[in-house]
């Protein structure tokens, strides 16, 4: 039997490392493309590099030539204009086309939990977002006019060991360290699903050259959910130290960064639980079963271990020091 043919754009980031590994595991025939400029992480042992730029399309057609596929998964499209070449380019020579769009276009602030693939998309606060919505109605017209096999996977918070999810990364991580406050938005008691790559890979190659998933939209998140404080003190925890948190509404950071703004309005700042019953009806044996406590050991194991990606910003770290000097 042939082993199935999949193209990643893509393949070494946060989401994509960990399921194109999990794929070549599992006997699929991988072959990634991308520049080739990540150090963080490699390719699995196996797996076949193209070196070109998803975004110059003289560049990717050169690297591609003619060849088909029996799915292609985009990691690398944020705008319109970037997947509809894909639609062109990809239309006949490939069974399947996962887009990743991302949950924090659906509708902001969720009217109604839990969150399911019929929720609304929109999202006014968060531009990005606002793109991702753009490309899948472009890729969903596409499936309806002219059967383009389009599957749509929506992530919601996924993260590995090189990534701290708290305001500021590993600058609130170092502050801690130092033993000062740090900054959680809102509360502290609102609702996340953080998900680890390595769970998130169980279902989206599940997914892949998978017929019943045409013209389909799946989130795939943990089924458990956790406060913005656990994930402070999970943090501390995992530093062997103590989370001195004080708490700043997300307006507030927003006002002061525009940086951080968006991406806390438009998404952190809204409690979230996800339903996840759709991709396990076509993939029955994914359980997300990384804690994350467990992720937290990862996270502060690595960054210590390899201090030249334990970089504290300025910036933020005095921005921090304001916050909390007029918050308390």
């Amino acid at each position: 039997m042939t082993s199935r043919s999949i193209l990643f754009l893509g393949g070494t980031g946060i989401i994509s490392s960990a399921a194109s590994a999990l794929a070549a595991e599992r006997g699929y025939d991988v072959t990634l493309l991308n520049r080739g400029t990540n150090a963080l992480r490699q390719p699995a042992e196996g797996v076949e590099v193209l070196i070109g730029d998803a975004h110059d399309p003289d560049s990717l057609d050169r690297a591609l030539g003619d060849r088909t596929f029996d799915a292609v998964a985009q990691f690398l499209a944020f705008t319109p204009d970037q997947v509809a070449p894909d639609i062109a380019r990809f239309e006949g020579r490939t069974g399947q086309y996962v887009f990743i769009s991302s949950a924090s276009a659906y509708q902001k602030p969720p009217a109604r939990l839990p969150i399911t693939e019929s929720t609304p998309l929109r999202n006014p606060f968060w531009q990005y977002s606002r793109d991702k919505i753009a490309c899948e109605d472009l890729l969903v017209a596409a499936y309806r006019e002219r059967g383009f096999p389009v599957t749509i996977v929506r992530p919601s918070h996924t993260y590995d060991r090189t990534t701290i999810p708290l305001v500021g990364d590993w600058t609130a991580v170092d502050r801690m360290l130092r033993g000062l406050p740090v900054v959680v938005q809102g509360d502290g008691s609102s609702l996340w699903a953080l998900t680890h790559t390595r769970d998130f890979a169980k279902a989206f190659v599940g997914l892949l050259d998978n017929p019943l998933a045409l013209g389909e939209a799946f989130h795939i998140t943990h089924d458990a959910v956790v406060t913005w404080d656990q994930v402070a003190h999970w943090l501390a925890d995992a530093a062997g130290v103590e989370a001195d948190i004080v708490h700043v509404a997300s307006d507030t950071i927003a006002a002061a960064s525009d940086d951080l703004g968006p991406g806390l309005v438009g998404d952190k700042a809204h409690s979230v639980i996800f339903d996840n019953s759709k991709v396990k009806t076509l993939v029955p044996d994914f359980v997300a079963t990384i804690p994350f406590a467990e992720g937290a050991r990862e996270m502060v194991e690595w960054h210590l271990a390899n201090p030249e990606h334990a970089k504290v910003d300025p910036v933020l770290d005095a921005l921090f020091d304001d916050l909390i000097a007029k918050s308390r």
